[in-house]
């Protein structure tokens, strides 16, 4: 992968859209060269479906780290916004329990492991962190539906 490769992952995902003319528009890229590296992307297994979700072992990203975080705060959303600030983390829960938040950061390798924490003891409110490797990925799915029986969710969901 180049830079116009990378450059157009991360317009995909910040437009949420694989159109080629809004990519275009925002990279400027030209259209043919979109389509080009595009399929050459799926044809690598970067790409895994039409959907344009990114497979981020085979994009570089990794490694992944479940992160437990400790604050003392008077608004959780003030901690929220500087947790989500720390480049890596791809999803963030407040929490109820022990635990105040709980992170889940995608990183290229293993020393990045070292600043993610590091950023996140630098917020003030932050008292502790407890950090988790995952060893192998059994799901990790963007598409939650995917896990349900069309079963379940007409007889839960579906409006009397």
């Amino acid at each position: 992968m180049d830079e116009r490769d990378i450059t157009l992952l991360k317009a995909i995902s910040d437009l949420g859209t694989g159109s080629p003319e809004k990519l275009h528009e925002e990279t400027g890229i030209p259209v043919s060269t979109i389509h080009y590296r595009l399929n050459n992307l799926r044809e690598a297994g970067v790409v895994e479906n039409d959907l344009y979700d990114v497979d981020l072992d085979a994009f570089g990203l990794g490694v992944t780290v479940i992160v437990e975080v400790l604050a003392s705060y008077d608004r959780y959303e003030d901690v929220s916004e500087q947790l989500l600030d720390v480049e890596g983390v791809t999803q963030l829960y407040f929490t109820m329990g022990e635990t105040d938040f709980v992170v889940v950061a995608r990183l290229p390798d293993s020393d990045d492991v070292e600043r993610l924490v590091r950023d996140f003891e630098s917020v003030p409110e932050v008292e502790r962190t407890n950090s988790t490797f995952v060893i192998a990925s059994i799901r990790d799915s963007t598409r939650p539906l995917e896990s349900y029986s069309l079963d379940t969710l007409l007889a839960e969901l579906v409006d009397d």
